[in-house]
């Protein structure tokens, strides 16, 4: 790490990596000659850029030898570097620094090129709108090459050091080092990992990088506050506020509408609790400040004043109600609603088991893959049972939102709750989500949901760890009810809430004895032999 001159006019005095700015000689002929192993095409596409990509590595390269000494290079045989060399090179870190060198001609006099295998692109920051400065920064990592210690260039930086993660962590928090928010936050990443190996294996194996960048937005009674990638608001606020003005509200008031882009006004209903989050949202689809019909999905509980407020952002213009499913919280509103405006109903009749809405009677049942063709707007009906077997997604195809119901819900998994609840159907459900083309969840519960892809990944994943788990706590305790296993397979868990996992359990259970790798009888549930004996 270098610590920042305290003349500087960004970051004074902060420890920060070696960094800088393209330099226009990075996207030169004769530097991109000098890369080895990767084209501009594929590093563009590593970045989500049009073209130009490869500079990047070019620029990641020239800066760690300015800035700290750090050589990151091959010779004609490609091979690393020595010390040696590096320190004999040392004396045109100046003239680079000054620009009077060209790290293109340093490279080709030398007979240096980049590996750029060997330096693998990590995250993307952007610092926060308002700022006197504002930077879109890219962070790479790679391992020093052997016997090279660096130091710092004793102009923009002034001290060096090399540190553990975790120590640099600790030392910022006792005020003895200045770190802002990204490189605590890389930190962060890099202290959970053992060895430099380990961080580049990490990072060579990334999927798609998104882009961190810092956004505000305000409370319920007007003061500002700002969000980064992993609070729960930041991609809401970015979709409602794609400008960066600043003045969206993030938190979920009870029936305060809250408009999320030009076709979309969620107003969420007041019944929050511990299944139902900040309470269930209702989407009310049209636009507000124009002419033609509009639509509500899921229009929640039937109480009287929820429905009065969905009726007045409507103002008279309700004409379609659709459901996601016939759970208790986000159907029976729809009888109340269709009196109050004669709108059609539309969605799955509701199964014979689970807590289901006894009010509900669609006036069209809609087909999986069905496309509504509305005023000025598409939605296209793609059925996902699991959470329960009428479940329907609806996909916006103007703005590719997706309104997900239970089946992905904000800041907690779904209970699936058998008979009708079912774990397999439910995973499928899930990978069936990963062929569509969708920018963002509109979940039944909580703040919209960004990275879809990625989130539905999550939650497959997790569904399969709690699996392993099951399997796990089958074969070290024998034959077992699910009272004396849940407390093994939720052990992370509040026991007082030990009852619903009860139903997702059962679930995870069923799936098992589905697929044959257990089975149940007399109430108790056992591993099959094959499993009992995998390796």
């Amino acid at each position: 790490m270098l610590q920042r001159t305290s003349k500087a006019a960004f970051l004074p005095g902060a420890f920060v990596f070696p960094g800088g700015a393209l330099d226009p000689d990075d996207a030169s002929e004769q530097a991109l000659r000098r890369v080895r192993g990767l084209d501009d095409a594929t590093a563009s596409a590593r970045l989500g850029l049009a073209s130009g990509g490869l500079a990047y590595w070019v620029a990641a390269a020239r800066e760690c030898f300015e800035e700290s000494g750090i050589l990151l290079a091959w010779d004609e045989k490609n091979h690393s570097v020595k010390p040696e060399r590096a320190n004999s090179l040392e004396h045109l870190r100046e003239p680079l620094n000054a620009g009077s060198l060209l790290f293109s001609d340093f490279l080709e006099k030398e007979n240096l090129f980049i590996p750029a295998q060997e330096i693998a692109y990590y995250s993307h920051w952007i610092t926060a709108p308002g700022r006197p400065r504002r930077f879109s920064t890219r962070f790479f990592v790679a391992c020093a090459p052997a016997g090279q210690q660096g130091t710092h260039d004793r102009s923009e930086t002034v001290h060096s050091v090399w540190v553990s993660p975790r120590e640099a962590l600790e030392r910022g928090k006792r005020k003895e080092i200045e770190l802002i928010f990204p490189t605590r936050s890389t930190l962060a990443d890099l202290a959970s990992m053992r060895t430099p190996g380990e961080v580049f294996e990490h990072a060579s194996k990334l999927g798609d990088i998104e882009v961190n960048a810092a956004c505000w937005a305000l409370d319920h009674e007007g003061s500002q506050r700002l969000f980064r990638r992993a609070d729960p608001p930041y991609y809401e606020i970015h979709w409602s506020d794609p400008e960066e003005k600043g003045d969206t509200c993030f938190v979920i008031q009870p029936d305060i509408p809250k408009r999320l882009d030009q076709t979309v006004t969620r107003i969420t209903a007041p019944n929050p609790g511990m299944m139902t989050g900040p309470g269930t949202n209702a989407y009310l689809l049209g636009r507000l400040d124009g002419g033609g019909g509009l639509a509500v999905i899921d229009p929640g509980p039937a109480i009287d004043a929820h429905v009065a407020k969905i009726l007045e952002a409507g103002a008279g213009r309700i004409r379609w109600i659709l459901t996601t499913h016939t759970h208790v919280d986000h159907s029976p509103a729809a009888a109340l609603l269709k009196s109050a405006t004669g709108a059609r109903v539309m969605g799955l009749p509701r199964p014979t088991d689970g807590n289901q809405d006894h009010s509900y009677a669609p006036d069209h049942v809609i087909a999986d893959g069905e496309r509504l063709a509305l005023d000025g707007f598409t939605l296209r009906a793609i059925h996902t049972p699991g959470h329960a077997s009428n479940h329907l997604c609806y996909l916006l195809e103007e703005t590719k939102m997706l309104f997900t119901g239970d089946h992905v819900m904000q800041g907690s998994t779904v209970v699936i709750n058998p008979p009708d609840g079912d774990m397999r159907i439910y995973l499928a459900s899930l990978e069936r989500l990963l062929a569509l083309d969708v920018a963002i969840f509109a979940p039944g519960h909580g703040h919209l949901i960004g990275a879809p892809h990625r989130e539905v990944r999550r939650l497959i994943a997790h569904r399969l760890a709690r699996e392993a788990k099951v399997a796990a706590a089958l074969l070290r305790c024998g034959p077992s009810t699910l009272e004396e296993l849940v407390a093994d397979v939720y052990d992370e868990v509040n026991p007082r809430l030990h009852p619903v996992a009860m139903r997702s359990l059962a679930a995870h259970l069923d799936k098992l004895v589905t697929e044959g790798r257990a089975r149940q009888a007399a109430g108790r549930y056992i591993l099959s032999a094959e499993e009992r004996s995998a390796p």
